[in-house]
């Protein structure tokens, strides 16, 4: 395969020191995409509604005004003749597994327990707004939608908004907006790019702020939502997608190939890595991807990618493989090898793990009731992907009792002395005065 489609093909031995940094990373560094943001933000802080119209018509070309930025009942009641029935059946399919998959992890987080005498209880308090970027531009994603508005519904958060990018003509994505409907949402919103994130944070005459935005994003979006995360919640950064593949000799190639292609069709700044021990299965991926390129829908997008971030790494073993993937920490790591269920359990970073030859990342973002919404840029070192847990606030309560308190009193007065808090003792000490 010409070196013009994938050219970064190398040995683990001879890696580059900073292989991994990969774009996210290093938003940090690039001033003029820092002060771009800055600007942003400040300006619909500072405007509303009004910098909000003036974005829209500097970035997405579409020219709205105040009235248009709510989508009306309307506009949601004729998205509906603009989508079929088999739509309308796949999203409810993937909402009734988000559903199923979300309240299982809800549920399993609310306990009651004693010990030695003091009942303790753990619940879950729903957040109380929340705001979902959905990303637009290049490609529309209803999905992204079940994937950050069911979660906050199983949460129970009483107030849901979306925010989606126009199109040129100034109407949203009719199966985003049946999307929307299906799962409830209070509020949709034409507005896109970093000039979104600051509305959802700040608020504007028509967008009133929520307590946490959540969403992936390009990014500017990233950057949006690290700025104001000082002043409001964010999920995680969730930038630019990524797919890592870790294979043997016993993978498929043709797989491996369109997996990272079709990762590649998410966007230009995209990453499809393969970390293989077999050069054998290296020459027959890029051979596979060379005959395909050319064959394929949105070849130019994918081509971009794949130049840009694309790359294979050779190791000597699977120990090896497994080492530089959990330093790389992808968002999405597909394991295609002998015994690929077991060896799954040693990989620690990933936001999510797809396992054997028919588990591709199109399986999460469709099929499985897992959420798409994960960790990237290495941010899978602290973070794990998008669920209803993030949508509330854990609370415990205690309730003690005579007993239990007497059975730890001592321990609490050498505590207490330890730290130099007399007082606290006195606390404990005032309700045995009478013992």
């Amino acid at each position: 395969m010409s070196n013009l489609i994938l050219s970064r093909i190398w040995d683990a031995s001879k890696l580059p020191i900073n292989w991994f940094n990969r774009q996210v990373q290093n938003y940090q560094l690039d001033q003029i995409l820092e002060e771009k943001i800055k600007e942003i933000i400040a300006n619909v802080t500072k405007n509303g509604d009004s910098a909000l119209i003036e974005l829209t018509k500097r970035y997405d070309k579409v020219l709205l005004s105040e009235k248009d930025l709510l989508v009306s009942a309307k506009e949601i009641k004729e998205a509906y003749n603009h989508v079929d029935k088999n739509q309308i059946s796949a999203l409810l399919t993937i909402k009734d597994k988000i559903e199923t998959f979300e309240t299982q992890l809800f549920d399993k987080n609310k306990i009651t327990t004693s010990i030695d005498n003091i009942q303790i209880t753990n619940f879950l308090s729903p957040i109380e707004s929340v705001g979902c970027y959905i990303p637009g531009g290049q490609a529309s994603y209803p999905s992204t939608l079940l994937m950050t508005v069911i979660p906050a519904k199983v949460a129970g958060v009483p107030r849901i908004i979306v925010c989606t990018p126009p199109s040129k003509d100034g109407s949203l994505n009719p199966l985003v907006l049946v999307a929307a409907d299906i799962c409830g949402v209070d509020e949709i919103y034409k507005v896109g790019g970093a000039q979104a994130i600051a509305a959802l944070a700040y608020g504007t005459f028509t967008i009133n702020p929520v307590n946490k935005i959540v969403g992936p994003g390009n990014k500017y979006i990233t950057m949006a939502k690290i700025f104001v995360s000082k002043d409001v919640a964010i999920d995680m950064p969730a930038g630019p997608s990524e797919v890592l593949i870790v294979a043997d000799e016993t993978a498929n190639p043709k797989f491996i190939a369109l997996d990272m292609l079709s990762q590649a069709e998410h966007g230009p700044d995209s990453t499809a890595g393969l970390i293989t021990t077999s050069e054998k299965i290296r020459n027959e991926v890029q051979n596979w991807l060379s005959k395909k390129i050319e064959k394929i829908n949105r070849s130019k997008v994918v081509l971009e990618s794949l130049r840009n971030y694309g790359f294979i790494i050779t190791c000597k073993s699977i120990d090896e493989a497994v080492t530089l993937a959990n330093v790389y920490a992808p968002e999405h790591l597909e394991v295609m090898t002998k015994n690929s269920l077991e060896l799954a359990k040693k990989f620690k970073t990933a936001g999510l793990i797809l396992v054997g030859p028919f588990s591709p990342v199109a399986l999460s973002d469709y099929g499985s009731g897992t959420n798409h919404v994960l960790p990237t840029g290495g941010y899978g070192h602290v973070f794990s992907g998008l669920s209803s847990l993030d949508f509330a606030r854990r609370i415990s309560i205690v309730k003690g009792s005579k007993k239990g308190l007497l059975a730890i009193k001592n321990q609490i007065k050498v505590m207490t002395e330890a730290e130099d808090l007399p007082n606290h003792y006195n606390a404990i000490e005032a309700r045995f005065d009478n013992a």
